[in-house]
């Protein structure tokens, strides 16, 4: 079975065509600027061969199209698209309505546009690529797999907010997390490391890449994570302020006369590491700029350090201690120093970590200490995968 996964933006694809005999990717690519010039298409190969294509790309049907004939044409894997059985998409906001992955139909088609208003950069872009895929593979199932699902494990106390209960009725204001296909694909993979059953096991994943979040993996299930309603709360991010005083909200707007809109955008597009540090919203950027003495950078950069350790303090305390830490995504796969300051002086819930192990980037290891209470892993994430094998399983059945 060869699945074909998406993940459509509002002005990019992402895909990846996987061979699900031996979960191989037969290539991956990345469409980009579509609807803006210079727009592009790019793929590599399994077998390392790459390519570019430079057109105009208007729309994301032509953009659909574009994927398709670089699959199927002279540079590409497949001699037809009729060798694509399925295609897994990407979606980012299920609400309450999605705690799994389903096969799409016109109701799913609905729901994913009712629940656009807590994911507006990310849902309608979703669905768009799914009904492309629809007009363009009417012979291949559409799976829609959601980044909220895996946290529809939390409890009731856990994902409710204190506000008049008859807004959580009227409006379904709650708790919904993202990353979760990150989160899920990267516990059970620190579980096969250790070579337990992950129901048997306490996991903190940390998700830290230019939207990071933290989550408690409990017995195999989401029991909290850092992002809330929407993918402002939790962490500091890249332009994104994480937690707040909800207070500082109308005062803002007041000094400052700004419009609802204007202050959404202002928390989600220009605070964070960016706002902090007047610097970059990326946080190599960051580290360059402290370690030249930038104080802001450093500023921006501690803030971000502390905030991941507060959560895996909290999370530690919620369930009743931890056996596995994990970091993934950009920065978590990749920033040396800041996971070993991360984990700094947290000994005394047995993390301790080995500075020599820890000198790795994008690889999956082990970076404990030996006398470390806690397992502390590098494990890249591979949400293609998870959406994969979801699509598999549900058009295998």
């Amino acid at each position: 079975m060869k699945i074909l996964v998406i993940n459509s933006g509002s002005s990019s694809i992402k895909y990846q065509l996987i061979n699900m005999e031996d979960e191989s990717v037969l290539a991956k690519g990345l469409v980009e600027r579509i609807g803006i010039e210079g727009s592009r298409l790019e793929q590599e190969n399994g077998d390392g061969n790459e390519f570019e294509v430079v057109q105009d790309i208007p729309d994301h049907s032509v953009g659909m199209e574009l994927v398709i004939d670089s699959l199927t044409g002279d540079k590409g894997v497949i001699s037809s698209v009729d060798e694509i059985q399925a295609v897994g998409h990407r979606v980012v906001q299920g609400g309450d309505t999605f705690d799994k992955s389903v096969v799409v139909n016109d109701q799913v088609k609905k729901d994913i546009d009712r629940w656009a208003s807590l994911a507006p950069l990310h849902n309608p872009a979703n669905l768009m690529g799914i009904e492309v895929c629809e007009k363009l593979m009417p012979h291949a199932k559409q799976v829609a797999v959601f980044d909220s699902a895996f946290h529809q494990s939390m409890p009731e106390e856990v994902y409710m907010y204190a506000l008049p209960y008859e807004l959580y009725e009227k409006h379904s204001i709650r708790r919904y997390g993202a990353h979760g296909t990150s989160h899920k694909f990267v516990a059970a993979q620190v579980a096969k490391e250790m070579g337990k059953d992950i129901e048997d096991l306490k996991i903190i994943t940390c998700h830290l890449g230019n939207g990071a979040s933290v989550t408690a993996v409990k017995n195999g299930k989401s029991y909290d994570t850092s992002m809330g309603l929407t993918p402002l709360e939790g962490l500091v991010m890249g332009t994104r302020c994480g937690d707040i005083d909800p207070a500082i909200i109308p005062f803002v707007m007041e000094k400052e006369g700004l419009s609802p809109q204007e202050m959404d955008h202002l928390m989600n597009k220009e605070s964070g590491l960016l706002g902090v540090s007047g610097v970059s919203s990326d946080m190599r950027d960051i580290e360059e700029g402290a370690e030249n003495g930038n104080n802001r950078a450093k500023l921006a950069y501690d803030i971000f350090i502390y905030r991941v350790k507060k959560y895996i303090g909290s999370y530690a305390a919620v369930m009743n201690g931890v056996d596995a830490i994990v970091f993934t995504a950009g920065i978590g796969e990749n920033a040396i120093e800041l996971r070993e300051k991360i984990c700094a002086d947290l000994d005394y819930l047995g993390i301790k970590l080995d500075a020599e192990k820890n000198n790795v980037r994008g690889k999956a290891t082990e970076i404990n200490a030996d006398d470390s209470k806690v397992k502390i892993f590098i494990i890249p994430t591979n949400e293609e995968l998870v959406i994969a094998r979801d699509t598999k399983e549900l058009v295998g059945n």
